[in-house]
């Protein structure tokens, strides 16, 4: 059976205000509150869900060094064989404040990163924290 493939996206909480160096991006400042970052894995996002979940990992993306501050609240998935990241990303850059050039360096979007002080979606079952 071939891995599912899909974009998905990534709901997380900073407990507090931290600057993070992000890789080639340089130091970041991130405010405290609900981050929500768009990604794809169009071969294998199971896989690729488990690596967001796990402490433990090499930093390659962008999220990576935002997750070692970061608390993961849920991983929402949507299963495709086609990339949806960029119109997903764009919709939410409609509602919600932009991290600049955060996750999108391989596309033409202002960022893959947003965030706000409440928690931008809803988590399953209608739970909000």
């Amino acid at each position: 059976m071939p891995a599912r493939g899909g974009t998905y996206i990534l709901l997380a909480e900073l407990a507090e205000d931290t600057r993070i160096r992000v890789g080639k991006l340089g130091e970041i400042a991130f405010r405290r509150g609900y981050y929500a970052y768009v990604g794809s894995a169009l071969r294998g996002l199971d896989a690729r869900v488990a690596r967001h979940r796990r402490r433990d990992k090499t930093l390659h993306w962008h999220i990576d060094y935002l997750l070692q501050h970061a608390r993961v609240l849920d991983i929402i998935t949507i299963e495709s064989t086609e990339r949806l990241e960029c119109p997903v990303a764009s919709s939410l850059a409609e509602r919600f404040n932009t991290i600049p050039r955060f996750g999108s360096s391989d596309c033409r979007c202002a960022s893959h990163l947003f965030w706000s002080e409440e928690l931008p979606l809803a988590l399953p079952g209608g739970q909000q924290r």
